[in-house]
């Protein structure tokens, strides 16, 4: 993930699974367990904040 910057806008589900290269429905479970970047709803929609994601990687990688 080094090589690549996030974008500094609210990212959607769809822009996560392509960040982490994963299927959308793992985005979709990361949430449901509360296992991943903490999301937020805008009226129906989920958003994530960038720095939560940096936030999210960066206790991923102390933690391994």
């Amino acid at each position: 993930m080094s090589t690549r910057t996030l974008p500094e806008r609210f990212l959607t589900p769809v822009d996560l699974a392509d960040l982490f290269g994963v299927p959308i429905e793992t985005v979709y479970q990361w949430r449901r367990k509360r296992t991943g970047p903490r999301g937020f709803r805008v009226g129906k929609h989920v958003r994530y904040d960038p720095a939560d994601i940096r936030r999210w990687v960066t206790e991923l990688a102390e933690a391994a």
